[in-house]
């Protein structure tokens, strides 16, 4: 037997205005066939987890490619074809079957669906081979995807901590197929629903009622039942929440629990709205708090929702109520890291910090914010992730440095990275647990690592592309009507 095995991904906001390149997805790590095998074969990753399958059945394994940037704007046409090419050509050269570990929210110049298009191409050269496909839990599902492979199925947390199992769940169905054991079918269902990121955690209601009924699907005997709370940063048509579920030869069973899930979703669509405090009274709030690490989310400039990891409104009101023992993990800005090594550890160094980019799908200029401080310390930005969520996977921050103005330690970083591990600030140099509080520019991935050493949580409404207050973002594309761009529409 021969396998394709493929990691192709980017959660794309439409919003943001960084450019997905190709130096994007390098930036990240890109590689192709022997180093993508050996770079991502034993992590805890969907890949990760088809490789352990194609070995444990004796299979050759074909690995073309693992890509995969950080959110940002629109895949250029040169770096889909540059990462989806091989993966063609691998199919075209003869297997047995498919395993792709995808987003399902990339957004190309090509194509609003560019796993959709994959998976169409990859049909055109094999009409019949097996495809399993492991997906995000922030798919936007359409329904090219689902009608071009055997079998998906999505994350059930978020945090994403249950990759490596999603992948081998998807895996296994589609070599039971070949063996001949069962016959996949697959229905989904989606409702007009726009949910929100900050509404999304997979513990906490509205969505832990969705999982549970998802899990309760399998327990029940679906082969696979996935609810995908969608990206609501991406302005195509086919944004929001669905849910995809695959039976053994039971069309029904599979369309009515579909709709069994979506319709538990709608009926709690009020509870997916995001209902923000000002950002002065939630930082007041932290500064009255007594025991720390106090976490400060700087949501609306998430990396890992296409932020520019440059916005300093937040950091700004800190140092404005005179917040002390801080830690920032980071503010991007290459510049600014150039400076400080030039400087050297232990340089007394001013800086107009961060504020390099407009945004102007929602309206910001960048706004840089004069820093002064002592250079703390050096790396070169590279660490192992030892969190639950991706673990195995290296870390590449580029170049970075800290610097301490007394009362706060900021992580200045030439790439983007989201902090879902304390090797984040432990790299850097700063004990995250023995500091009052930690700013991180992150939603909900935080939690993977950080949520364990938090005494106290406070999401810090500031400013950014990634911002949930739906009348900054101005959609074109979104089919409407759409809850809650449209309150008053019917399912």
């Amino acid at each position: 037997m021969r396998i394709v095995v493929a990691k192709m991904k980017h959660e794309t906001n439409t919003f943001s205005p960084l450019v997905t390149d190709l130096a994007r997805f390098e930036s990240r790590g890109s590689y192709f066939g022997n180093e993508a095998l050996q770079r991502y074969g034993l992590t805890q990753t969907p890949f990760g987890a088809f490789v352990a399958l194609a070995r444990e059945v004796g299979a050759e394994i074909d690995a073309p490619v693992v890509a995969e940037a950080w959110p940002s704007g629109r895949v250029t046409a040169e770096a889909y074809e540059r990462i989806s090419r091989p993966i063609l050509d691998a199919v075209a050269r003869g297997c047995d079957a498919v395993f792709l570990d995808l987003h399902g929210a990339m957004v190309t110049d090509v194509d609003d669906d560019g796993e959709g298009l994959l998976l169409e191409h990859i049909r055109a050269i094999a009409p019949d081979v097996p495809i399993a496909v492991a997906l995000d839990f922030h798919t936007n599902l359409t329904e090219r995807m689902v009608r071009n492979c055997t079998a998906m199925v999505g994350y059930k947390t978020f945090p994403h901590i249950d990759t490596y199992e999603t992948g081998l769940q998807a895996g296994r169905i589609v070599l039971r197929a070949i063996k001949g054991e069962i016959k996949p079918v697959m229905r989904w269902a989606r409702r007009p629903l726009l949910t929100q990121t900050l509404c999304q955690a997979t513990d906490e209601e509205p969505m832990a009622g969705l999982i549970a009924a998802v899990r309760a699907a399998e327990a029940n005997g679906a082969l696979a039942a996935t609810v995908f709370g969608g990206f609501a940063h991406a302005d195509i048509a086919d944004v929001g929440l669905s849910a995809v579920v695959v039976t053994d030869g039971d069309p029904e069973a599979a369309d009515r629990i579909c709709v069994d899930i979506v319709e538990r979703a709608w009926a709690k669509r009020v509870e997916f709205v995001y209902r923000a405090a000002p950002l002065a009274q939630s930082i007041a709030r932290a500064k009255a708090m007594a025991e720390g690490p106090v976490l400060l989310i700087d949501h609306c400039d998430n990396t890992g929702s296409g932020g520019t990891q440059d916005v300093m409104t937040v950091l700004a009101e800190i140092m404005r109520q005179g917040l002390k023992d801080v830690a920032v993990f980071a503010i991007r800005d290459p510049a600014a890291v150039e400076t400080m090594i030039r400087a050297g550890i232990g340089a007394q160094v001013s800086l107009a910090l961060g504020g390099k980019t407009d945004m102007p799908a929602v309206g910001l200029k960048g706004a840089p914010l004069d820093v002064s401080g002592i250079v703390r310390n050096i790396s070169d930005g590279e660490f192992t992730i030892t969190a639950p969520m991706f673990t195995g996977v290296r870390a590449y921050l580029g170049r970075s440095a800290v610097l301490d103005t007394g009362t706060i330690e900021i992580v200045v970083c030439e790439r983007s990275h989201e902090p879902w591990d304390l090797g984040c600030f432990r790299s850097n140099g700063i004990e995250p647990t023995q500091k009052k509080y930690l700013m991180l520019k992150s939603r909900i991935h935080y939690r993977a690592g950080f949520k364990a050493i938090a005494r106290h949580i406070v999401e810090c409404n500031g400013t950014g592309c990634t911002t949930s207050d739906n009348t900054i973002l101005r959609y074109q594309r979104v089919r409407r009507p759409i809850y809650p761009l449209d309150p008053t529409v019917q399912a």
